[in-house]
């Protein structure tokens, strides 16, 4: 007798092929049989005209420190998410240098670790509500060996690698990189080959968020491609955007290089979200320079009126489009201020702050230094040319579900499958399901994941193809998506009748673990 028999779907087995019409049986936190008249069971769940599919993978997530929240967290449940790949953008909650962990993004300084097998431990004696695979940060381990030093020197390189790989001996899934943030935006292509040459020891991946997503795309591309080629790892190009009006219809740019990449033997992939605007801190908007030495250094160059003259015109230098912030890719409507210690700033966009965008700019980082924005640079044809290529998968690219926030951490999936799928018909549903399963979870090393087949592990997600959307807006983005039934982490239900059923089920995937 099966533990659980899921009853009359529409199955998608997360490859791409076509569904069909069959029960699925789990037995002991496994799939063990798909097709008909397979006997009897404990539980037996009707899903007649709901799809049933892999549990989808989030390759680009931030959710590092959600376990640690009091309650259990099922915002990504909501979504269908099982599994999420964390340590994205070069920033993991370890190895941390106790002396510089104040540089990392403040919702990762305060639960920073001195080890990476150490955050691991952690992470999952906490309780993590869906499964969590995690990322070593190269920006992470540079604080770690050279703190905030735009040249630290060999022997911090050294130190670098040999972080490294206790982080990969304890169970890191890759190597992250976050290239358009510092100190990571310091670091030239041969100290990336190095760290990627450690990851190749244990075959693991390097995800970047690449130098540049607006006039420097092509040339940040060009890098990335050349670090992984040099260092015989697996390229995954982090949230692939055209940003800014003087690159919209760079997709096609974009895509053709990962195809030539791909054709002369890389093996790389990409992810993608499904919305117009992204989101990150106000900092990242400075030349890089702007942030030497650290904080009470950038507090400093703020103050000084040369200073940020001098910071805008490197900004704004027409010969250079790589390594100098995100300025010249905005303009003040596009950049709405999500969070600041002020807040009445909070929630307005950049140009209705009075007097010279620039100035407000630098005014608002210097009162508060850690705020956050959305900006609104991104096209859809691009948006909707990325989503459609066969090399690129679906990420949230969100963080913990606090706070004002981005409609991506409530809805990605949903609205992927709901407005771009169901609607718009950017892809068919089969090859949807697998940018959101299996394309991930082989990228990663996921074995046991992002497929429905007999051996696989039965996280799985069971939705309606008719009602699966998200209602949220970037005014109010925490809204629960629609669609999503049923949800199994290696068949336990999470979510029963769209209503999460508590508790803690997700564990923490360390490298080689299933």
């Amino acid at each position: 007798m099966h533990d659980l028999l899921l009853r009359h779907g529409t199955v998608h087995d997360g490859f791409g092929g076509p569904a069909r019409e069959a029960d699925v049986a789990i037995d002991d936190g496994r799939v063990t049989a798909v097709g008909r008249d397979l006997g009897a069971a404990r539980q037996v769940i009707d899903v007649s005209g709901l799809v049933v599919a892999p549990g989808f993978v989030d390759p680009h997530s931030h959710s590092d420190t959600v376990p640690f929240l009091a309650e259990p967290q099922p915002f990504k449940l909501y979504q269908g998410v099982t599994t999420e790949i964390i340590g994205n953008c070069g920033f993991s909650c370890g190895p941390a240098n106790p002396d510089t962990a104040g540089f990392m993004p403040a919702v990762l300084a305060g639960e920073a670790f001195t080890t990476f097998g150490a955050y691991l431990d952690a992470a999952q004696a906490a309780g993590p509500s869906n499964n969590l695979a995690v990322l070593v940060g190269h920006n992470t381990l540079r604080l770690a060996a050279g703190g905030m030093e735009a040249a630290p020197g060999p022997k911090a390189l050294d130190r670098m690698c040999a972080l490294a790989a206790e982080s990969f001996a304890a169970g890191a899934a890759g190597l992250s990189s976050g290239l358009e943030y510092v100190p990571g935006a310091y670091a030239d292509a041969a100290e990336l080959v190095a760290l990627a040459l450690v990851a190749r020891r244990w075959n693991l991946p390097y995800a970047t968020h690449m130098r540049n997503e607006s006039e420097g795309l092509a040339d940040a591309l060009d890098e990335a491609i050349a670090v992984a080629t040099r260092a015989g790892v697996r390229l995954q190009v982090s949230h692939c955007k055209a940003s800014g009006r003087a690159v919209h219809g760079s997709s096609a740019m974009l895509l053709a290089k990962l195809a030539a990449a791909r054709r002369a033997g890389l093996d790389v992939r990409a992810d993608v979200y499904p919305y117009r605007a992204f989101g990150t801190g106000l900092v990242a908007v400075l030349p890089p320079r702007a942030c030497e030495g650290g904080e009470d250094a950038l507090r400093a160059r703020l103050a000084d009126p040369a200073e940020r003259a001098a910071l805008r015109a490197l900004a704004e230098d027409p010969a250079t489009a790589i390594g100098v912030g995100l300025w010249r890719e905005l303009h003040p409507a596009d950049v709405q201020i999500l969070t600041h210690t002020d807040p009445a700033v909070a929630g307005k966009r950049l140009a209705d702050l009075p007097g010279d965008p620039w100035d407000a700019l630098c005014d608002l980082l210097g009162a508060d230094p850690h705020a956050a924005g959305v900006f609104h640079t991104m096209h859809d044809d691009d948006v909707t040319a990325i989503m459609a290529d066969p090399l690129v998968s679906i990420g949230s690219d969100s963080g913990p579900p606090v706070g004002p926030n981005h409609p991506r951490t409530f809805g990605t999936f949903p609205t992927f499958l709901g407005t771009y799928v169901r609607e718009r018909k950017v892809v068919p549903m089969a090859e949807a399901i697998r940018k959101v399963s299996s394309a991930v979870a082989a990228q990663f090393g996921l074995a046991d994941r992002g497929w429905l087949g007999p051996g696989a592990v039965a996280d799985v997600c069971v939705f309606d193809p008719a009602a699966i959307g998200h209602p949220g807006t970037y005014e109010t983005p925490d809204t629960r998506p629609t669609g999503v039934r049923h949800v199994f982490l290696a068949g336990h239900q999470v979510i029963a009748d769209g209503e999460f059923t508590g508790g803690r089920h997700g564990t923490v995937l360390r490298r080689g673990a299933p």
